[in-house]
């Protein structure tokens, strides 16, 4: 297998993925755009130390981001040159074990996506399997057993130089603030090889639901089933909770972990409204999580906050970039009530960015009379003694500083993003018609 990795075409494949997708420099401070010359002046010593057994990656570089709640999610990102080798190690692997994957598993898959799985989990809840069995795994990645999975891999893979390659990349130390921690299990987080290492641990668990005979949709980590009856859904529960931690040794976090109704779920961002569709109970629409909204607000407070050096054009350039990529992911979701409130505050926060950008009271006054404010009323608005975001909700830059200016200035609202993303799913203002999307 070791020839296929180092095939020409497979390395040329694996370069071109890891300059695409771009991330930061590793443990060695090379970046993504140096590595094809790096590569042309190294690539013989490399491909002969790989062949030899001698070759050594070098350490990971933890780097802790955001997870929400407060909390820290640790990845690590391997150097450019053990990214580029995972890659094409990654492309020889995957033929090996996808046709094996179960088709509800959808994380990192061709031809599937987060979509996919929630609108199976849609169907599944509608067919009347509405008692769910939702359980947490406790930081999966770094719980991973390296022994396991490298049991599981050598069922496909006879070649030991693949093997110890791979190895030695779950082995490698990662650096955390300075200091070099060793790792003896746990899958890094953040390099090409681990949404495949993931996907072979946990196909096993697909296996076990499927011998149970069990509804279930995974994405990655994140899985849930899907029971007729209370009763099922706690046997299933129980069973697959000790199959996780005796079989895969995985952690089960207990507290997030329970059997919950679709208006008590949450699957990738998305959650589900009980409603009523002529007459039938037991049907739901799709709608989008308090979590998700919460993080769209923080990054557009992120872009319109008044102390950012930005100018106008550049916080709508952004807003415009984030609104329309968050509607193209939660497209199908019945939220345009919600949009239209999002907007206001939105539009809110834009305008309070220029009452302060413009300073000084003349200046206040003089862009207040361009606008169309009599002199009187300008003047007095100018030298007022409100706070900037009082003022952004007034009359005065309400009347002033209108929808139309701003799209003048190249701002598009959520809600005609929404509408042209979901046409026939809008309903205008005070229509009570409920629908009910995937």
């Amino acid at each position: 297998m070791i020839a296929q990795v180092l095939r020409p075409q497979n390395l040329q494949k694996a370069l071109q993925q890891v300059i695409a997708n771009k991330g930061s420099a590793g443990i060695d401070g090379l970046k993504t755009t140096d590595l094809k010359s790096y590569v042309q002046k190294h690539r013989e010593a490399l491909l002969e130390r790989i062949k030899e057994n001698k070759y050594l990656p070098q350490s990971i570089l933890g780097v802790e981001i955001p997870k929400g709640g407060g909390k820290l999610r640790l990845l690590g990102i391997p150097t450019v040159v053990d990214r580029l080798l995972q890659q094409a190690v990654s492309q020889v692997l995957t033929p090996k074990f996808e046709h094996e994957f179960h088709e509800n598993s959808y994380g990192f898959r061709p031809y599937k996506n987060a979509r996919t799985a929630v609108g199976k989990a849609w169907s599944n809840i509608h067919e009347g399997y509405s008692h769910i069995v939702a359980i947490d795994l406790e930081t999966f990645f770094d719980e991973v057993d390296h022994c396991l999975l490298l049991n599981l891999i050598y069922q496909k893979v006879k070649c030991p130089l693949t093997l110890r390659l791979i190895r030695k990349w779950l082995r490698a130390p990662i650096q955390i603030n300075g200091k070099l921690v060793k790792r003896s299990k746990g899958v890094p987080q953040g390099s090409p090889l681990s949404p495949l290492l993931s996907n072979i641990l946990l196909g096993e668990l697909d296996k076990e639901l499927e011998r149970r005979k069990l509804r279930f949709v995974r994405y990655a980590d994140d899985f849930s089933i899907y029971c007729k009856l209370p009763s099922d859904a706690k046997l299933a529960s129980k069973a697959i909770t000790k199959y996780l931690v005796n079989k895969l040794k995985l952690k089960v976090n207990k507290s997030k972990s329970g059997i919950v109704k679709p208006s008590n779920f949450t699957i990738l961002g998305f959650t589900f409204v009980s409603t009523y569709q002529k007459g039938v109970k037991g049907q739901y629409q799709l709608t989008v999580g308090e979590k998700a909204w919460a993080k769209l607000k923080e990054k557009l407070k992120e872009v319109t906050r008044k102390t950012s050096p930005k100018s106008l054009s550049e916080r709508i350039n952004k807003i415009n970039e984030i609104t329309r990529g968050w509607l193209t992911y939660f497209k199908g979701s019945s939220i345009a009530g919600k949009l239209r409130d999002m907007d206001g505050w939105l539009r809110n926060r834009l305008r309070y960015c220029i009452w302060t950008d413009w300073k000084k009271p003349e200046r206040k006054r003089k862009n207040l009379i361009r606008l169309g404010v009599d002199a009187d009323h300008a003047y007095a608005w100018s030298r007022t003694r409100k706070g900037g975001w009082r003022i952004a909700q007034s009359p005065i830059l309400n009347t002033t500083i209108t929808i139309k200016r701003l799209k003048q200035k190249g701002y598009i609202p959520m809600l005609e993003i929404y509408t042209k993303l979901n046409p026939s799913v809008y309903e205008p203002p005070y229509t009570r018609t409920v629908r009910t999307v995937v």
